[in-house]
């Protein structure tokens, strides 16, 4: 019975580490010459017809043309389909304070960031951290703040992802040590410290920034020039391009390797 009850107390259901169930989603879709970049999130428990709703309004709103609806709704299922595989697997938690890191350009915005992020507190809030960032630092474009968001996001569902398979292996492990008469260490000094910390702050914000690393981890903002943009775009263009081209490559090579 002791041993169920450390179980329980040391995990919870998949889902994403935070106070609304958010999924973010990325679009990277070319069509006869057209490509749709785009990252948002979704929640889970939306029916899923408001997929193809959303689809075909994203389509109108950007003038894309229609053959663009059906891949928006396969992409988004796809990734759905991904999270909802965790669903009701066991999650691993307890203290765990981990850097996170912001490396992002929004139209002409680019943006450099590194902080603590307490990714067992579910009652964390990335939009609000989005929020009060842009604010803090006169960020005007209202794209930076949903996408800093997504971005936050996307590092909590990858951590999310490996807390179901550590959530196994932390239970097997520590059946085995006390199987064995060995303590399960707790959790180091230094995250306590922050975690603390980061409690005293509350909640939603669940971030912290070292005393000695904010010389080196401060925010760095930078709007870029018309001109530079323009040379970001092509670069990333053409890297786009040679990545198709040597998947399709890589494919050729498979589907005639599966025929010999």
């Amino acid at each position: 019975m002791k041993g169920a009850g450390m179980a329980s107390k040391n995990s919870t259901k998949f889902r994403m580490p935070t106070s609304e169930n958010l999924l973010p989603i990325r679009l990277d879709i070319e069509i006869d010459g057209h490509r749709l970049k785009d990252a948002f999130t979704w929640n889970v428990n939306d029916p899923d017809s408001e997929i193809a709703v959303f689809a075909r309004r994203t389509v109108k709103d950007l003038k894309y043309p229609g053959s663009f609806v059906t891949p928006i709704v396969q992409s988004i299922q796809s990734q759905l389909a991904e999270f909802r595989s965790f669903e009701g697997q066991e999650m691993n938690t307890g203290e765990k304070v981990l850097p996170f890191k912001l490396d992002i350009r929004v139209n002409k915005t680019v943006i450099k960031d590194q902080f603590l992020w307490d990714v067992n507190n579910l009652e964390s809030d990335p939009e609000e951290f989005a929020r009060v960032f842009c604010k803090d630092l006169e960020i005007e474009d209202p794209e930076v703040g949903p996408a800093i968001a997504v971005a936050i996001r996307e590092q909590l569902y990858e951590i999310a992802i490996q807390n179901v398979t550590s959530g196994r292996e932390t239970r097997v492990s520590k059946k085995s040590r006390r199987d064995r008469g060995v303590d399960y260490p707790s959790t180091s000094k230094v995250g306590g410290i922050a975690l603390d910390y980061m409690k005293r702050l509350g909640n939603k914000i669940s971030i912290l920034r070292r005393r000695k690393e904010w010389d080196f981890y401060e925010p760095i903002i930078d709007v870029l020039s018309n001109e530079e943009v323009e040379a970001l775009d092509a670069r990333e263009e053409r890297n786009a391009r040679l990545k198709r081209k040597l998947d399709d490559k890589d494919d050729g090579y498979f589907t005639r390797y599966m025929r010999i």
